[in-house]
């Protein structure tokens, strides 16, 4: 079945958080999904020090858009002027309904998720959240990632568990992570998985595993090595 005769499928443990049906696969931490996007993606990439004007940050899963909506926060607390573009690649957008159940969870997140609600219900994918100009690209990003015409300076990569999801995973694709990389960009993500930090340092990247958020011993972080 392609990815396109398929739609998420949300299922509900203990009546809050929100399991992927696809892929049998929490949305975020069991602890904190707050907590974690903070640890992983945003310390994990250097943000906010990093943050400049015209910062661009790009994702592989956009899921409930915990990570969007916590990545405006930090921006708007930084007091950097003008915008951050934010980019994601998602084949199987959560519907609006559950979108917002599980950004509930988190009052901060979910007092700012309005117009992230709003845009997906009426089915855009290109909007405005404060000072955040959104993208968000549906399809395989196997398909859609070679053919996005633009560089990300981070990048969050959010799929689902690798052994659940490996197609998200895969050498070619974070090669093209890589190549949509630009100079001294970096990533992050939650997974410290063998293949993983292969493909990436096959890609160019230099990959440091570190501590993991809550039960989990381990992540991945790295920059891509201009060298290579």
């Amino acid at each position: 079945m392609s990815v396109k005769d398929q739609s998420e499928r949300v299922t509900w443990r203990d009546g809050t958080l929100p399991v992927s049906a696809l892929f049998d696969d929490p949305y975020f931490s069991l602890a904190n999904g707050l907590d974690e996007t903070r640890q992983v993606f945003l310390a994990g990439n250097d943000l906010p020090g990093r943050f400049r004007d015209g910062f661009r940050i790009a994702e592989l899963g956009f899921g409930t858009g915990l990570n969007l909506i916590a990545t405006a926060i930090a921006w708007e607390r930084a007091g950097i002027p003008s915008r951050l573009r934010f980019t994601s690649f998602e084949a199987f957008p959560m519907p609006a309904t559950d979108m917002d159940r599980a950004l509930a969870a988190f009052p901060e997140v979910h007092a700012r998720a309005r117009p992230l609600l709003d845009a997906w219900t009426r089915g855009e994918r290109r909007f405005a959240l404060g000072p955040v100009d959104v993208t968000i690209i549906e399809g395989d990003a196997r398909d859609t990632l070679p053919r996005w015409q633009d560089q990300a300076d981070a990048w969050f990569l959010d799929g689902f568990s690798p052994a659940r999801n490996p197609e998200l995973w895969g050498e070619e694709l974070l090669s093209e992570v890589a190549r949509h990389t630009a100079p001294g960009g970096t990533f992050a993500t939650y997974t410290a998985a063998g293949f993983v930090r292969r493909g990436l340092q096959s890609a160019g990247f230099r990959v440091e595993r570190v501590a993991g958020f809550g039960t989990k011993r381990h992540m991945s972080r790295g920059f891509l090595d201009s060298a290579a």
